[in-house]
């Protein structure tokens, strides 16, 4: 028995796929257009060069594969698997399909959105690789600026020559407390009571919008740059804040939180923009992207 194994060529895997996927090596033949005799032989050979028998031809009429031969087949799928993705990306290439796409997102788009558009990109463009960065506020436009993200979907609109954006909606804000906090234990508020508390505020770490605020209602605030992080201490009562209505609706309806009643309250929504630098418009597939967060309005 060898124990240093061959190199099988890719059709040999092929005609082992054929015979295990059709159950005999005629009906493999008339599937790979051959001979019969040829399906026998390329077995033979494939068995030769690796040293093992594949098929147990004794026991059984039909073809059975042997341990060894189910663990060979294992491989010789995930091999012309292989093979057939690398055809497909090269045939992307040749009619200008990107080989990525690097795509920055605001932490506060809905996560519903954003897997609807990951899956069917996955599903469109299965040889495209996508590389995803979540940011805050800035940050997204000063990665789609400096070339690290193709496109990008913005929040407040950031004023940035040289990129094209396009409104696709937004998210609602709800402002929100535990309920053991004072502003939610108080129902109706005044004009001013949340100032005299702690907000909870996502800050930026871009320069583009370093220094701004969105939504800040007083002067105690504490700023975070993580909006899971903001959500935790919301949770224990610590301050209050506003957060996406898709990200709290399951812990205002089971009483973990409460909707502030906020007569000072502005910042109801949030809008959302998708962005491309001029200079290097989007390729096919970010360009297909940019139409389903459109469509997802």
């Amino acid at each position: 028995m060898a124990t240093n194994p061959g190199t099988p060529s890719f059709a040999q895997l092929q005609v082992l796929l054929a015979v295990v996927d059709t159950g005999s090596f005629a009906a493999a033949a008339r599937r790979l257009n051959r001979a019969t005799s040829a399906i026998t032989y390329a077995i033979d050979n494939l068995e030769a060069q690796l040293g093992l028998p594949l098929f147990d031809r004794v026991a059984t009429r039909k073809p059975e594969l042997t341990q060894a031969g189910r663990a060979v087949l294992a491989e010789a799928r995930a091999v012309t698997h292989g093979v057939d993705m690398l055809r497909a990306k090269v045939k992307g290439l040749l009619e200008g399909l990107e080989a990525e796409v690097s795509l920055a997102v605001d932490v506060m788009l809905p996560t519903a959105r954003l897997v609807d558009a990951l899956q069917a990109f996955q599903t469109t463009f299965p040889t495209v690789q996508l590389r995803l960065h979540v940011e805050t506020l800035g940050a997204v436009t000063q990665l789609v600026l400096e070339g690290a993200a193709n496109i990008g979907v913005s929040g407040p609109n950031v004023a940035a020559d040289g990129t094209e954006s396009i409104a696709i909606g937004g998210v609602r804000l709800v402002p929100v407390a535990a309920p053991f906090h004072p502003l939610a234990r108080l129902g109706g508020q005044a004009r001013g009571a949340a100032r005299e508390h702690i907000q909870l505020v996502l800050s930026d770490r871009s320069k583009l919008t370093e220094g701004q605020d969105f939504g800040v209602v007083g002067p105690k605030t504490w700023r975070l740059a993580d909006l899971g992080a903001k959500h935790a201490l919301l949770l224990a009562g610590v301050g209050w804040g506003s957060m996406p209505a898709p990200m709290v609706t399951g812990d205002i309806e089971a009483g973990r939180l409460v909707e502030l009643d906020l007569s000072d309250w502005w910042a109801a929504t949030y809008p959302l923009r998708v962005l491309h630098r001029i200079d290097t418009p989007p390729g096919p597939a970010a360009q297909w992207l940019i139409e389903r967060f459109k469509s997802q309005v």
